[in-house]
């Protein structure tokens, strides 16, 4: 299921951006919501198991745990889109901060841990890189999944083309969280010297391609693009929740 939850991922994150849809009853307000009664459900199920100890690791997908999620998505991200290419100036910092912060409030962090400026953000992400413990073997599948996944959300079917794209998001993932991080990850070993070097030039490229001919269409109109193949399900939004604690034994939701 890893392709479906890169869909609902990349929704809400686009969904909760658009103008006016974190207002009561939009889009993004209405994913933001969403995400309470699946964490809840899912500590429910991981309960229930007998594969879930809970004198140990303690609460599953705890307030805690999405606190420290939340500050990643909102912060982290700026040092990994910089390195990619992007600029941005202090008000889009701070916007997408706010919006971040008010999505969070809505998935049910409390807040007493709910970052309030960048900096905060930053020292709780680095807190809660501490205290978490090495990624376990469910980690290491699930970033594995994501990597493999790409590329069916991209549209590529042929096996060729998902390998090749595969292998360069395997490279620029390790060029963005360093070396130690994405051996803990089984990431697959690639050569990153120059590969953020060579994506910024490419991108760069493809910019000043679009500039010059607007009406090309490989690369225009990413946003729509994304979202068309981002979406749920065919009715829109679904409210459906797991119904066992191992994804691939679950309905659908």
């Amino acid at each position: 299921n890893g392709q479906r939850r890169l869909r609902q991922n990349n929704r809400h994150m686009l969904k909760i951006f658009m103008p006016g849809s974190l207002e009561r009853m939009g889009d993004g307000w209405a994913h933001s919501i969403r995400v309470r009664p699946v964490h809840a459900k899912v500590r429910y199920l991981l309960e229930q198991s007998d594969e879930w100890d809970m004198e140990d690791p303690g609460t599953p997908v705890s307030a805690a745990h999405v606190g420290f999620a939340i500050a990643a998505f909102s912060t982290r991200h700026f040092g990994h889109i910089k390195k990619l290419g992007a600029a941005y100036g202090r008000e889009e910092r701070e916007s997408s901060m706010a919006v971040w912060r008010y999505s969070g409030y809505l998935t049910g962090i409390p807040e007493s841990i709910l970052y309030d400026t960048e900096k905060n953000a930053l020292r709780l992400f680095e807190v809660g890189r501490v205290i978490e413990p090495p990624p376990s073997m469910e980690s290491i599948v699930l970033a594995s999944s994501r990597i493999n996944s790409a590329p069916l959300f991209a549209g590529l079917t042929e096996a060729p083309e998902r390998r090749r794209l595969a292998n360069y998001i395997a490279q620029i993932s390790r060029a963005l969280i360093g070396d130690e991080m994405a051996d803990r990850l089984k990431c697959p070993e690639r050569v990153t010297r120059g590969a953020l070097l060579n994506f910024r030039y490419a991108n760069l490229v493809d910019t000043g391609i679009n500039r010059v001919n607007p009406t090309r269409t490989k690369y225009n109109n990413n946003l729509t693009t994304i979202l068309g193949i981002s979406a749920f399900d065919d009715e829109g939004i679904s409210f459906r929740l797991p119904d066992h604690h191992h994804a691939e034994e679950s309905s659908k939701w």
